[in-house]
C-alpha cells in the first residue's frame, strides 16, 4: 500500500510538472513604478510571458530599501508562482537592520545588469561642474539636499559615499524608489539626487536635468561626456546591480524551466536593447555565479554599511 501511493504521488507530481505553468506568475518589484528596477522587470517579464504562454503580473512593494517586498517573496510558497526581481539591496538589507535574510535564503535565477550612480542636478542651477557642486556644499555644510531612493539603499550610500570622498556633509532625503526622487529634483523640491543615469535620463534629454559625475570606474556609454569621479580625483565608485530571485526550495525542473525562459528573454535583441538605450551594462551571471557574487557583495556591505552610517 505504501508504494503505491509513493507511486500515485510520483504521478501526480510529474503530471503537474508537466503542465507547468498553467497559470498566471506573480512578479515583485521592490521600487516604486518608473525607476530602473521597475522598468527592468516589465521589460523582461513582458518577453518571458511569451516565452511561457502565461501572463506574468508585476506588483510594486516599497519600503525599508526593498526589505519588505524581498520578505514577501521570501516568504511566498516555493511553487514557481511567485517570483520577483532583487536589486543589490538584497545584500545590503540585513547589514542595514530592515532584514533578517541575505542572498542564501533564495533560490537566485540569475543577475542580469549593472549601473553605477550618477550625481545630477536641475540644469538651471549654478553648477556646471561636480567640482563646483562640491566646492558650494563644503561652504553650507548640512543645507544641500540630495535625494535617494531610500534609506541605506545603494543610491543612499553613494551620497554617503560621496560625502566620504570629498568631505562635503548633505542631508539626504529619502524616497520610495529613484523614480520619485528625481520626480522631486525636477519639482525644486531638493538639490540633487545620487541615483542612475538611467533614471535621469528622461530629464538630460529634455533638458531640465544636468549630471556632473557618474561614480565609476569608467564613463557610461549613455552619457559618454560625463566625467567618473575617479577623473575629478576623488575614489568613489558605486554600482548597483539587478537580478531574478524565487523563494527558496522551488524544485529544479521548475526553477529550469523559469531559467531557460528568462535566459532567452534576456539574450532577445529586445531586452539587450533596452539595457544599452538606457546606460545599463549587460551582465549575466546564471544562478550558481550569482549566487556566489551575491554573498560576496553581502559580506563586503557587511563590513562597509556600519562604517559608512557611524554604526
Amino acid at each position: 500500500m505504501r508504494r503505491l501511493l509513493v507511486f500515485v504521488s510520483l504521478v501526480l507530481a510529474t503530471l503537474l510538472l508537466a503542465a507547468y505553468p498553467d497559470k498566471p506568475i506573480t512578479f515583485i518589484i521592490q521600487a516604486a513604478p518608473g525607476g530602473a528596477s521597475d522598468m527592468v522587470s516589465r521589460t523582461i517579464t513582458a518577453i518571458a510571458q511569451e516565452i511561457l504562454k502565461v501572463p506574468i503580473n508585476c506588483t510594486n512593494i516599497t519600503g525599508a530599501a526593498g526589505a519588505i517586498a524581498m520578505k514577501r517573496l521570501q516568504t511566498s510558497k516555493p511553487d514557481g508562482y511567485t517570483m520577483g526581481y532583487v536589486p543589490v539591496e538584497l545584500s545590503m538589507v540585513k547589514a542595514l537592520g530592515y532584514a533578517d535574510f541575505g542572498p542564501e535564503d533564495f533560490d537566485l535565477l540569475m543577475r542580469i545588469m549593472v549601473i553605477p550612480a550618477a550625481l545630477t542636478v536641475r540644469a538651471d542651477s549654478p553648477w556646471k561642474t561636480a567640482q563646483e557642486f562640491i566646492e558650494y556644499v563644503k561652504t553650507r555644510p548640512g543645507t544641500v539636499t540630495v535625494g535617494n531612493s531610500g534609506p541605506g539603499s545603494i543610491w543612499h550610500i553613494a551620497a554617503l559615499s560621496l560625502e566620504k570622498a570629498t568631505g562635503i556633509k548633505l542631508v539626504h532625503v529619502p524616497f520610495d524608489g529613484a523614480a520619485p526622487a528625481v520626480a522631486a529634483l525636477l519639482g525644486g523640491h531638493i538639490t540633487a539626487v545620487t541615483v542612475s543615469p538611467t533614471e535621469v535620463k528622461a530629464g538630460v534629454e529634455s533638458g531640465q536635468l544636468r549630471i556632473l559625475a557618474v561614480m565609476s570606474d569608467e564613463r557610461t556609454p549613455l552619457f559618454p561626456d560625463v566625467p567618473t569621479m575617479k577623473e575629478l580625483g576623488y575614489d568613489v565608485s558605486i554600482a548597483a546591480w539587478g537580478g531574478l530571485a524565487l523563494p527558496k526550495g522551488v524544485d529544479p525542473e521548475v526553477y529550469k524551466i523559469l531559467a531557460d525562459a528568462f535566459k532567452k528573454a534576456y539574450d532577445s535583441e529586445t531586452f539587450q536593447k533596452f539595457l544599452l538605450d538606457r546606460g545599463m551594462t549587460p551582465a549575466y551571471l546564471d544562478g550558481q555565479k550569482f549566487k556566489e557574487f551575491a554573498v560576496a557583495q553581502y559580506n563586503m556591505f557587511m563590513e562597509l554599511i556600519p562604517k559608512a552610517l557611524g554604526k
